[in-house]
């Protein structure tokens, strides 16, 4: 049981499953929020506070996709779970690059979705908040405020660039393996393709490097992950 009181906001329309999971949350001892549509959910979302956001894709109205897009666009790092039925992996990047924290694919078992909780919460709690502004190569970023700037210039970012980038600067000069990014800023565990970490340090580079196809600052270590070097 859980035994601070956690806030969840479920954005999902369809009855028996959005009463259900309600039901099993509140047996753990979570507290539950309810919206039936994605209008209903994003305004809550942006207007009330929550420790986690369960999110369905398919809703009428606001997509649980645009929902993420514009919870992210208003600064709110609310963690957040998408649920889907959709297998395809484009569907789970997306999702994953608009700011989600998880997802988890219909059908699935209760123990999974309370894990997946579980570990996202955690991360949350665990977050280290040292080193809220750095200089990383040619970028300018605050943690905090999820702020970029190159000369004084503003820099479009991801949630989910700042979250690998702050994650690779708290391990500074050390090696970080793909499996660790994907598990430690995703958190899943379905070994998907490598490929959506790599896209993302090539984007990451070519906001940081003075020579994105040269790296100086993210190294690759061949056959394991990157290494962020400072001097």
């Amino acid at each position: 049981m859980v035994l601070v009181m956690i806030k969840i906001l479920i954005v999902e329309d369809e009855p028996n499953m959005r009463m259900g999971l309600r039901d099993n949350l509140e047996f753990e001892g979570y507290e539950v929020d309810l919206a039936s549509d994605g209008e209903e959910g994003v305004e809550k979302a942006i207007t009330e506070k929550y420790n986690l956001i369960l999110l369905d894709v398919m809703l009428p109205k606001v997509s649980g996709f645009e929902i993420c897009k514009q919870v992210r666009a208003k600064g709110i790092k609310t963690p957040i779970i998408l649920i889907t039925a959709k297998g395809e992996e484009i569907d789970k990047v997306l999702g994953l690059e608009l700011g989600a924290d998880d997802y988890v694919t219909k059908p699935f078992s209760l123990r999974e979705l309370l894990a997946r909780i579980k570990a996202v919460l955690r991360r949350g709690t665990n977050e280290v908040e040292q080193d809220e502004d750095a200089t990383i190569g040619l970028l300018n970023v605050n943690f905090k405020t999820y702020s970029a700037f190159v000369d004084g210039n503003s820099v479009q970012m991801s949630h989910k660039e700042y979250e690998i980038l702050k994650y690779l600067w708290q391990n500074k000069n050390s090696t970080v393996s793909r499996d660790n990014l994907l598990n430690d800023i995703w958190g899943y565990d379905e070994n998907p393709t490598t490929r959506t970490v790599d896209n993302f340090i090539l984007k990451l580079r070519q906001k940081i490097e003075i020579d994105s196809n040269h790296p100086k600052i993210i190294l690759t270590v061949h056959g394991i992950g990157y290494k962020l070097i400072t001097s």
